[in-house]
Formats: C-alpha cells, structure tokens, sequence
C-alpha cells in the first residue's frame, strides 16, 4: 500500500531549473517552485536556496526520512563530490552530500542524475523486474545509466554508463571529450533536427530548424508524414550501432529510452529494434525488452529519492 511506505525527498538539477519533491515510492505526492539555475551564480549562492525549499516541503512533510540529489555531472556518490557540473559553472570541487546531510540532519544521496533517472525506472517503472539494463536519456546530450545484477553499477571511479560518449565511426564526428564519433554527436536533439532539415530539403519541402525539433518531428511522423518516419528510421539504425556494442560487451536484458525522442514511440524504436537485429546474435535479442521510459521529466525527483531512501535503510 502505498501509505505504508516512507516519504523521500528528491532533487533533480538541471541547467535550467533545479526541481525539488516528495515522493512515496513511485508517487511524487508534491513538488515545490522550480529554482531557476541562472538565477544563482554558483553553489555558494544555489544551495541556500535549494536548503530553503528543502525546508518548506519538510514542514509540510516532517515524516520525511532521506534526501537524494540527482546531478549532470562526475560525482562521487560515495563522498557526495561534485567534481563539476555539465554546463553550470561555479561547481567545482563542492561536497553537496556533507552540506544537506549537515542541514537536514537526514540521510543523503548525491547521484549523477542518468543513475537517478535509471533507478527509477528500475526500481519501479519501465524496466521494473529486469536485472540487466540500460537507461537511456536522448536530448541535447545522450546520458546513461546501468543495472548490472540487479544493482546500480556505477564504475571504477562512478562514471559508467556515458553511452553518448561511445563511437560508432572512427573517422567521424568530434566529441566533447575529443572522441571521434561519438554517438550523441548523431543522435541528440541538435543532429536530429539538421538530419531531418537535410531529409526535408531534399524532398523540396524546406523547414526551418524550428520545425525540424525531435518533438515536431515526431508528431509529423504520427500523422503519416513520410519524411519524418524516415527520418526516426535513420535516427534507429545510427542507435542501433551504439546500441549493438553495449549490447555485445554487456548482454543487457532491457533497454529503456527516455528524453524527448522517445515520444516518436514505435516509430522509432521499431527501426531500432529491427537494425539490432541485424548486428548481433539472436540469443542477444530474443529477450530483450526495449521500451520508452515510464516517468518522463519526473524520473529524476522519483529515482533521486529512491537512491536516498534505500541507501539509507542499507545504512
């Protein structure tokens, strides 16, 4: 029942915003007013804010037993580390663990927030009752997170998962780590709208890129619209490339797609599904589970608070 479970507070940090809620198991039961990231330069001026917010839900809330924080970045789950943060300055070399564990007296988790997002689909969405897994998000960026035996594997130094750092052509695009073809480099949101410019220039239908977004896309697509369903198929067989090497290194049972291109839905996956196919033995696909992500946007709150309140009971 889902009033016999204890209530977590998670947070979910993002360049733009930063998102605070309670959550009972897989119910996110109240969120507080987004903090706008921008807005505070820096930690030093961020997470006074953030303790604020904390404390506002905490009142409401006072059964609260653990607070988890989900971030875009390496971090040290273990220490709490924040070693930097993807596109938000001022973060470096900050203990975010010891700062909440000391004003709220409570249990902490500081997770990178793909892991946060994929135990959350684990643990109760999606990929719930599949012990070898990948999450994937796909937006600006391609992020990742595994389930290894039915645990959260995170690595030798808690970096593991970053499958949009993967190459699927030596000789191919730059990565932002110096790595040629690096396969965010040719399927996150920017790439996706110059592929389906360049798909809808060559039918002489011309678009702006403003047209050419994933999300308009994949609406085009679900109307029939037989340039976008082209363009999801191009997008399945540049995936199914990146997808096949983790597939054949890890043997993976589940595969969860979340972000903005998983609306395509069918469109998209089908394609996918049926390119892997091509690329590896079947004992590697009869099984597998690829499907859309659950918890959408509010898969960080959800997987963050997850993370704090189990790690806390192990405790």
């Amino acid at each position: 029942m889902l009033s016999d479970l204890p209530l977590a507070l998670g947070i979910d940090f993002g360049g733009t915003s930063v998102k605070l809620g309670v959550c009972q198991g897989a119910y996110l039961i109240e969120k507080a007013e987004p903090i706008p990231t921008k807005e505070f330069n820096g930690a030093n001026a961020l997470i006074p804010e953030i303790e604020k917010s904390i404390n506002l839900l905490r009142k409401k809330h006072p059964s609260i037993a653990a607070v988890g924080a989900g971030l875009p970045g390496f971090v040290n789950w273990e220490t709490g580390h924040v070693h930097a943060l993807t596109n938000v300055e001022g973060w470096e070399g900050v203990n975010l663990k010891s700062i909440l564990s000391k004003s709220t007296g409570l249990p902490c988790v500081v997770e990178n927030d793909a892991n946060a997002m994929t135990y959350a689909e684990w643990r109760y969405g999606a990929g719930r009752g599949r012990d070898y897994l990948l999450a994937m998000t796909l937006g600006t960026g391609v992020g990742g997170g595994l389930i290894l035996g039915g645990e959260l594997y995170r690595g030798a130094t808690y970096g593991a998962g970053e499958i949009g750092q993967i190459s699927i052509d030596y000789k191919g695009r730059l990565g932002g780590h110096g790595n040629m073809g690096a396969l965010e480099r040719y399927v996150g949101n920017g790439p996706v709208t110059e592929l389906a410019v360049e798909k809808y220039q060559a039918a002489g239908q011309p678009l702006s890129a403003e047209d050419c977004t994933p999300l308009k896309v994949a609406e085009r697509a679900h109307a029939s619209d037989a340039t976008a369903i082209d363009v999801w198929k191009e997008v399945g067989k540049r995936l199914a490339v990146g997808l096949a090497n983790v597939l054949w290194v890890m043997n993976l049972d589940c595969v969860v797609i979340g972000g903005g291109m998983a609306k395509a839905g069918e469109l998209f996956l089908g394609p996918l599904l049926k390119h892997l196919k091509t690329q590896m033995d079947e004992s590697f696909t009869d099984g597998l589970k690829l499907v859309p992500a659950q918890f959408g946007n509010e898969a960080g709150i959800i997987g963050a608070a997850a993370l704090a309140l189990d790690e806390g009971q192990k405790g």
